[in-house]
């Protein structure tokens, strides 16, 4: 019997995708990406090249001048459309702190699950589980606020891990972290082995985690290996 050939839909794409802020220069020009299954894609540039817009374009939180985004084979268009693809997708922020807005880490947690429909006991439970699996039970009670940068990182990750995503988009996530930190996320993220657009200006956390690179330069995207 022959065997079977995989399903290779990617799971988001950028499709000639051009982009500029009003009065500003064009920060994407023509820029196509595509998110396999299996995939962890390394997305790096210089500071102010649109790294962070591009993973904003592609989440549904701006729209671009011309070209296409799909997740999961469907073109987003809407807002409608996004707000169905985005419970395949999980970003993780540059700025943690922007998505730990509660009284409490459990709260922030519990978030999402809540939002998809679940009661409060289920969500609750969820985020404790969730917490649990990571290891930051302690940080339940404690407002996300006030903690340290890499607890805020990691808070933030579980908010996004409870959500049961498809795929990653990643903005600096080792960005402030100290060395313990750093390899706890790193840590994390390998366990979960889901597929990731990572930005970063981090080689050696890239290098560790990536299984393929591409530069964004002068509005365009390369691969460079």
């Amino acid at each position: 019997m022959g065997a079977q050939l995989k399903n290779t839909m990617p799971l988001f794409e950028l499709n000639d995708i051009s982009f500029a802020y009003p009065g500003g220069k064009t920060l994407l020009d023509g820029v196509t990406l595509r998110l396999e299954p299996g995939e962890v894609i390394g997305l790096m540039g210089d500071n102010g090249s649109g790294k962070s817009t591009l993973l904003h374009l592609g989440a549904g939180l701006i729209r671009p001048l011309s070209g296409t985004v799909r997740i999961g084979g469907c073109d987003c268009r809407s807002e409608a459309d996004f707000v169905l693809a985005r419970r395949d997708l999980g970003y993780l922020l540059q700025r943690s702190q922007d998505q730990l807005f509660c009284p409490s880490v459990l709260e922030d947690v519990a978030f999402g699950p809540l939002n998809l429909g679940l009661s409060a006991k289920d969500a609750e439970e969820a985020a404790r589980r969730m917490l649990a699996e990571l290891g930051l039970e302690h940080l339940a009670a404690c407002n996300g606020n006030r903690l340290s940068g890499g607890e805020q990182r990691l808070a933030a990750l579980a908010a996004v891990l409870v959500m049961d995503v498809k795929f990653l988009f990643l903005d600096e996530p080792s960005n402030d972290l100290d060395r313990q930190a750093r390899e706890r996320l790193l840590s994390i993220l390998r366990r979960y082995n889901l597929p990731a657009l990572v930005s970063s200006h981090d080689p050696d956390f890239l290098e560790r985690i990536c299984t393929r690179f591409v530069l964004l330069e002068d509005g365009r995207l390369r691969e460079i290996r």
